[in-house]
C-alpha cells in the first residue's frame, strides 16, 4: 500500500526505508530541505549501520522518495505515519508538542479524503484525542488519529523496525485498526506480536517501557555503590541478578549512567506528567531514577580526581563520546557531560570516539579532539573510557602505555578486562570498585558452571 512517513529523522528516516523494504510505496516528508536532499541521494544524514545501503536500494527500486511538500503527500495516500521529534520543553521536563501539532495541522490543510494518522513519537497521555481535534479544525475531510508508539534503538533501528519485540496500536475504530493491520502484516506474518488497545495506553507504552529500563539501570548503579564501599564484585553480583529468570541480564552494566534523546527525556516527562495528574508515587519514584542516574556522571569526576590528583592542567584523554556505542549520537551523552566538567575544572581534555567525533565538536567546541585512540592519550595523565566500543575493548595496553605520561584507565563503563590492564601496569579505577582496590591483585574471575 502506500504510505506517507512524516518527519525524517532517526525514527522516520528508518522507518520509510523499512516499510518500503517490506512491499510497500512510501513517501518521505521533512521540511528541512537539506535533509531532504541527502536522503535524495541515498545517504542518511546521521549514522545507523545498513540505513544508507537500504535507502539506495529502494530508491532505486522507486518504492521510496522523498519531499518537502505536505500538498504532495495528501495526494499520495490517506494513510500518514507521524515521526516527528517531541523533545523536551525548554522550561519545563514536560513534553514539546509543537512539532508533532505543526506537521499534523500542516498535513491536513491539504487532506480532501478520508485520511488516517498514525502517530508514531513518544507523547504524553491525551495527545491523540488532541491532536484529533486540532486536525478536524483544518482537514476538508474526515481524520482519525491513530497512536503507535515506536521502540527502536539508535545503533540497531533497522532490526528494531523490521523485527521488532511488538508493536502496539491504540486505535479509534475498526477502519483504523484494519488499515494498521495492513502495514503490519509483513511482519505479523513473521510472527510479530501486535497487540491492538486504545490510544491512551499506547501512548503510555514507550515511556512506561523506557521508565522499566531506566529504573533497572539506576538500581543496578546504586548497587554499585554498595559494591565500592564493600568490596564485592560487582560483575560477579549482576550475572547473580540476571540469572533470575524475572529480572534478567539486560540492562546490569554498572558505570557512567544511561543518555541519548530518549530515555532521559521519556523518564523526566512522565514524572511531569504523574505530577501534574497527582500521581504522586509514581512521580516520586521517577524522580529518584533520574535524580541516581545524573549522580554517576559526578560520581565519575570524583573518581577521576581521587585517582589522579587535582585536574588543573592535567591532561585527560576521553574515548568515547557518543550516548553508548554504535552511533553518532552525543544528546545527553553522560561521558561528554563528564568531559565538559572535567574542562571547566582546568582539565586539557582530548576526545576521541569512532563516528561521533563531528556532532561533539558541534556541541562542544571548547574541547580538544584526536582523530585516533592512542593520539588523544598522547601524553595523557588519565584515560577515561565514557563509551563502550569493541574498539576501546581490543586495544593493546602495552601500546597505550607507550603514549601516556602516566599509566591510569579510569573504566566507567566495564569496556576492558581490568586483569589485561594491570598486568601491563596500569592503575585502573571504575566507580563500581574502591578506587585503591584497582592497585590489588586481581580477583579470581566468577566463573559459572552448568
Amino acid at each position: 500500500m502506500k504510505l506517507t512517513v512524516i518527519g525524517c529523522g532517526h525514527l522516520g528516516a528508518t522507518q520509510a526505508a523499512c516499510l518500503a523494504e517490506v512491499g510497500h510505496e512510501v513517501l518521505g516528508v521533512d521540511i528541512d530541505e537539506a535533509r531532504v536532499g541527502i536522503l535524495r541521494a541515498g545517504r542518511a544524514w546521521f549514522h545507523e549501520p545498513g540505513l544508507d545501503d537500504m535507502l539506495t536500494r529502494k530508491i532505486r527500486s522507486h518504492r521510496l522518495r522523498f519531499t518537502t511538500s505536505f500538498a504532495e503527500a495528501a495526494a499520495f495516500s490517506p494513510v500518514h505515519l507521524l515521526s516527528v521529534s517531541t523533545p523536551s520543553l525548554p522550561d519545563d521536563d514536560g513534553y514539546d508538542l509543537t512539532q508533532v501539532l505543526t506537521a499534523a495541522t500542516a498535513l491536513a490543510a491539504h487532506v480532501t479524503r478520508p485520511s488516517l494518522i498514525i502517530g508514531r513519537s513518544t507523547v504524553p497521555p491525551g495527545t491523540t484525542a488532541r491532536l484529533a481535534r486540532e486536525v478536524a479544525a483544518s482537514a476538508r475531510a474526515p481524520v482519525e488519529v491513530a497512536w503507535n508508539p515506536e521502540f527502536l534503538r539508535v545503533g540497531t533501528a533497522i532490526n528494531d523496525t523490521l523485527r521488532p519485540d511488538r508493536i502496539v496500536a491504540g486505535v479509534p475504530s475498526p477502519e483504523a485498526e484494519a488499515t494498521i493491520r495492513e502495514i503490519y502484516r509483513p511482519l505479523t506474518r513473521a510472527g510479530v506480536p501486535l497487540l491492538i488497545t486504545d490510544p491512551v495506553t499506547a501512548e503510555l507504552a514507550k515511556g512506561t517501557a523506557n521508565a522499566f529500563l531506566a529504573a533497572k539501570l539506576s538500581l543496578i548503579n546504586a548497587m554499585g555503590d554498595i559494591c565500592a564501599a564493600t568490596g564485592a564484585d560487582m560483575t560477579a553480583l549482576a550475572q547473580a541478578v540476571g540469572l533470575d529468570p524475572r529480572i534478567g541480564a539486560g540492562f546490569l552494566t554498572a558505570g557512567i549512567g544511561y543518555g541519548g534523546g530518549c530515555m532521559p527525556k521519556d523518564v523526566r516527562g512522565l514524572a511531569a506528567f504523574a505530577k501534574a495528574t497527582a500521581a504522586h508515587d509514581a512521580a516520586r519514584l521517577l524522580s529518584v531514577v533520574d535524580d541516581v542516574n545524573t549522580s554517576r556522571r559526578q560520581r565519575v569526576i570524583d573518581l577521576v580526581r581521587a585517582a589522579a590528583g587535582p585536574v588543573h592542567g592535567r591532561r585527560i584523554a576521553l574515548w568515547g563520546a557518543a550516548f553508548k556505542p554504535g552511533t553518532d549520537d552525543v544528546r545527553d551523552s553522560a561521558s561528554l557531560d563528564v568531559a565538559d566538567r572535567l574542562s571547566r575544572l582546568g582539565a586539557e581534555v582530548v576526545v576521541y570516539d569512532p563516528v561521533a567525533t563531528g556532532a561533539a565538536l558541534v556541541n562542544f567546541p571548547h574541547l580538544a579532539f584526536a582523530d585516533s585512540a592512542l593520539a588523544a592519550a598522547h601524553e595523557a595523565d588519565a584515560v577515561l573510557i565514557g563509551t563502550a566500543w569493541p574498539e576501546f575493548t581490543a586495544i593493546n595496553p602495552a601500546a597505550a602505555a607507550a603514549a601516556v605520561r602516566t599509566q591510569l584507565l579510569v573504566d566507567a563503563c566495564q569496556a576492558i578486562r581490568p586483569a589485561l590492564w594491570q598486568a601491563a601496569g596500569w592503575t585502573v579505577a571504575a566507580p563500581h570498585q574502591p578506587f585503591d582496590q584497582a592497585e590489588r591483585p586481581e580477583r579470581p574471575a566468577s566463573t559459572l558452571e552448568a
